[in-house]
């Protein structure tokens, strides 16, 4: 037997599909990290080589959000149809062609409107990809562990995410800075082909014939965690678009590093904590976080000092990191089993949809009332994803009953 009454061989089992899974991981962290790489470049590439303004620089830049959520049901039914590698290799192959599509744009700068047509299609294919990829890796992880270790799973494969946009912003700058964009280019058309290399030993999951899962089940099994983490996200969109701009107005310094800190925090914690809502239920463990979260954005809204607004950025850090797969795991389960590729789809639009409609009504926030402002509604937004939690925890309770 092994620790706390589960048999070796389990355990055994677990250990062996977490180490199987490190290849999908590593494909998803790449994937993201062209990603990463190209958010702080887009708009200096738009507005100087092509010569457009903050319109056409919006367009770019939100195209390939917009065709990531467009496509998340379809990324999702395909993977349970087809299988969680299909999905990733086609998910990476599309990557490369928006990657040579960023190339070709570049030999098309004495033609600026085709230059900038031909970007948008590689934008359109990137988050095309992206769907794929993260809902394939997601599902692909959960096969290949044991049903206990889901969670962790989805934390291990969603801070890979996290981590690669976190990483992939400096790392696209420091590229730009030496080989305009043309370095982003390359490395977004040839990255995926490492990738590719790595996954392409793994065993695929085949799906199991069944009968396609009725949309609206899957809907209603993701609506209340999808809502819940929608939410919660509200403080990611914060974060990552008014943090540095925060600290600046506010004459402090490092608040570059302060967004670091938030990013380290939600890593620690899914390296270290990732079991716990496999071990105490997603729904209990996402309402303890959500309100560590509410907390640390407070922090930042009443910060009178930029130590404080660090802190804060660290503690909201930590309880933001384990909300996505505490929820997850509960989208996951009330889910129909044929279906989980799609409801982990699904799940993924509601972030989708916190970052691309909540985003700007937070900046509208800020406009009329303030950057404190946004980080306040944050922490609110935070503490009314509690009773989603909440009810979530006693519907498995009675379930359980």
């Amino acid at each position: 037997m092994g620790k706390r009454g589960i048999p070796s061989e389990a355990g055994d089992l677990a250990q062996n599909g977490m180490r199987a899974a490190l290849p999908v991981m590593a494909a998803v962290f790449i994937s993201f990290l062209i990603i990463g790489m190209a958010l702080p470049v887009l708009p200096l590439h738009v507005h100087d080589h092509l010569g457009f303004g903050p319109f056409v620089i919006g367009i770019v830049a939100g195209c390939q959000f917009i065709a990531a959520l467009l496509s998340r049901l379809w990324a999702g039914r395909l993977t349970d149809t087809q299988g969680a590698k299909r999905a990733v290799v086609l998910g990476l192959i599309a990557a490369m062609i928006g990657g040579a599509c960023y190339l070709a744009s570049l030999v098309l700068l004495a033609l600026p409107e085709l230059s900038v047509v031909v970007l948008l299609f590689g934008r359109a294919l990137l988050g095309g990809a992206e769907s794929l990829i993260i809902t394939g890796g997601m599902l692909w992880g959960l096969g290949l562990v044991v049903p206990n270790r889901g969670a962790k799973v989805i934390a291990w494969v969603g801070m890979s995410m996290f981590a690669a946009v976190a990483v992939g912003a400096p790392v696209g700058s420091l590229v730009y800075a030496r080989a305009n964009f043309l370095g982003i280019a390359t490395l977004t058309a040839g990255l995926p082909a490492l990738a590719l290399i790595m996954i392409a030993p793994l065993k695929p999951l085949v799906p199991a014939p069944s009968t396609p899962a009725n949309i609206r089940a899957v809907l209603s099994a993701v609506m209340l965690p999808g809502i819940g983490f929608a939410l919660s996200g509200i403080t990611f969109g914060s974060i990552i678009a008014f943090l540095t701009l925060f600290f600046a107005i506010q004459g402090w310094a490092h608040g570059a590093f302060a967004f670091t800190i938030f990013a380290v925090a939600l890593i620690l914690v899914r390296v270290f904590a990732a079991q716990l809502p496999d071990r105490f239920g997603g729904a209990t463990v996402a309402m303890g976080c959500l309100a560590f979260q509410a907390a640390g954005v407070a922090m930042i809204a009443f910060a009178s000092r930029g130590e404080v607004a660090m802190a804060g950025a660290a503690l909201g850090g930590a309880g933001f990191s384990l909300v996505f797969p505490s929820f997850g795991i509960e989208a996951v389960r009330r889910a129909p089993p044929q279906a989980r590729g799609l409801a982990m789809g699904t799940y993924n639009a509601f972030l989708d949809l916190t970052l691309g409609i909540g985003s700007p009504f937070l900046g509208l926030l800020a406009s009329h009332a303030g950057l404190n402002a946004v980080f306040l509604a944050s922490a609110v937004a935070a503490l009314l994803a509690v009773p989603i939690a909440v009810v979530l925890r006693g519907r498995r309770v009675a379930q359980a009953a």
